[in-house]
């Protein structure tokens, strides 16, 4: 059972059984990727989300190998341990999901969920080897909150993991984006809202040289960017898609 915290606006919801905890975040995960694909952020096998298990806290859900994000079903998810096991499910996982997910999982316990995949505007504008400027509002969310990773020459892993610290997300060069949260809606709404920072930016430096918004602004903007406010803007998108799609949850 759920209890949904009262305030002024919604909140992650807090639960007091664990059993009920792993369906939401299952039915969440499944929901996320049905939104990344309705908003064409898959190709080919590429892509993976996961989410820490409430349960077993050194396992993770991710999707299996060559499903489309269209199609997933929380039913559909794979459960996997820190050995690379599936204990879950059936089918495989994209080796890149294992050299990303797995030792974020295991080295960053404060992490519940991560999300890649090869999105067009993430992938490009990572190739630049730049930092997304304060350009608009949205942009200004990622302020002092992402970095760039050079996981060709790094590798994955324990450099990824540190990399980290405490940002949104990472833009991986040459690769694309790479966001993570508290909560599967937290790290989905991170990934959407740097890709459109993305492309809002190569559709500006196009046609001239946008200018930024001030420092001063931009961090106070960034730092009200909470988890629960990364929680709080992915609700519109998932109340549309489990609408439009109620298999998701089966």
């Amino acid at each position: 059972m759920a209890v949904i915290p009262k305030g002024t606006r919604p909140e992650p919801p807090v639960f007091t059984n664990l059993e009920d905890e792993r369906e939401y975040r299952k039915i969440r995960l499944a929901a996320a990727f049905r939104v990344f694909a309705k908003f064409g952020y898959d190709e080919g096998v590429m892509g993976h989300i996961s989410v820490r298990d409430p349960i077993k806290t050194d396992h993770y859900w991710t999707n299996p190998l060559a499903l489309s994000f269209k199609l997933i079903k929380a039913s559909d998810l794979v459960l996997q341990n820190y050995n690379g096991e599936i204990v879950h499910g059936h089918g495989h996982v994209h080796g890149g999901a294992l050299q990303l997910h797995l030792p974020l999982q295991k080295l960053r316990p404060d992490i519940i969920a991560i999300a890649h995949t090869h999105s067009i505007y993430g992938k490009t504008w990572s190739s630049l080897n730049r930092l997304i400027d304060p350009i608009t509002s949205e942009s200004a969310v990622f302020y002092k909150a992402h970095d760039v990773f050079d996981s060709y020459k790094h590798g994955e892993g324990e450099a990824l993991a540190n990399a980290v610290g405490d940002h949104k997300a990472l833009l991986l060069k040459n690769h694309g984006l790479v966001t993570f949260g508290k909560t599967v809606d937290e790290a989905a709404y991170w990934f959407i809202s740097l890709e459109r920072a993305c492309q809002a930016q190569l559709l500006a430096e196009a046609v001239g040289t946008p200018e930024q918004i001030p420092q001063e602004r931009a961090e106070k903007i960034s730092n009200l960017f909470t988890p629960a406010m990364g929680w709080l803007n992915f609700q519109p998108y998932y109340d549309s898609i489990i609408q439009e799609q109620p298999d998701l949850a089966l």
